[in-house]
């Protein structure tokens, strides 16, 4: 898979990296030895590491290993107990008389039978709870539809939580095979297709670590696609 991880931070109880788009974040299914962990166990000689959190497979952005297994249960309560600052960004289309910012807030569960992949919004209390901004609307291209830049802040980490909740206000993020629509999985021995990565990162994680005290902050360096103006 012709990407590679970045370093961001190194110490002995954690370490933060710059993932990148397509690459898993462990192994499972059809990917085994391509995924961050693998790369980065190899990369840093360290067979104790484990991730603190998730990003999903087409996610780009700041990742967390823990490094001791005495302080897992610390760092795992930290996200548990929602102590972690999230601020992610998005590409996805532009919509006028969407108004922003805006909090949105709903039920999510996976969908039955085959569409499981999918989340779907039912009644009852809410577990995804999501702050959406516009960074800025993005120069127009006359032959495709208008975009815009968000920064998305998760209070929640429901799966597919901001996917889902950019796709219910009617701005499916782009580059998205999941919303609105589930897009058939590639043939086993089909090419792979690198060109349309998702339109996310996480872009900033903030917290107060709970070993050493110390106030964290770790940003990614990496751009989405559209946000880069052409050369």
């Amino acid at each position: 898979m012709p990407f590679e991880i970045e370093l961001l931070h190194q110490d002995e109880h954690l370490v933060a990296i710059d993932k990148p788009h397509f690459l898993p974040v462990t192994p499972g299914g059809r990917y085994l030895q391509e995924t961050v962990l693998v790369r980065l166990k190899r990369l840093l000689e360290i067979d104790t590491l484990v991730p603190m959190h998730r990003l999903d497979l087409e996610t780009a952005g700041v990742l967390l290993f823990m490094v001791q297994p005495a302080t897992r249960h610390a760092y795992q309560a930290m996200f548990r107990e929602r102590r972690v600052h999230k601020v992610y960004e998005a590409v996805a289309p532009w919509r006028e008389d969407l108004a922003l910012p805006v909090t949105v807030q709903s039920r999510l569960q996976e969908r039955p039978g085959d569409a499981f992949m999918q989340m779907e919004t039912v009644s009852g209390e809410p577990n995804a709870i999501t702050h959406i901004e516009l960074i800025r609307r993005l120069p127009d291209n006359p032959a495709a539809t208008p975009l815009a830049h968000y920064r998305l802040h998760p209070q929640t980490g429901a799966k597919h939580q901001l996917r889902a909740h950019m796709n219910a206000l009617g701005v499916p993020i782009c580059g998205d095979r999941i919303y609105p629509r589930l897009w058939p999985a590639a043939a086993d021995d089909a090419e792979p297709d690198y060109s349309q990565p998702l339109q996310l990162l996480a872009r900033e994680l903030r917290f107060t670590d709970p070993v050493s005290g110390k106030a964290r902050c770790f940003t990614s360096r990496r751009q989405l696609q559209q946000t880069v103006p052409a050369a």
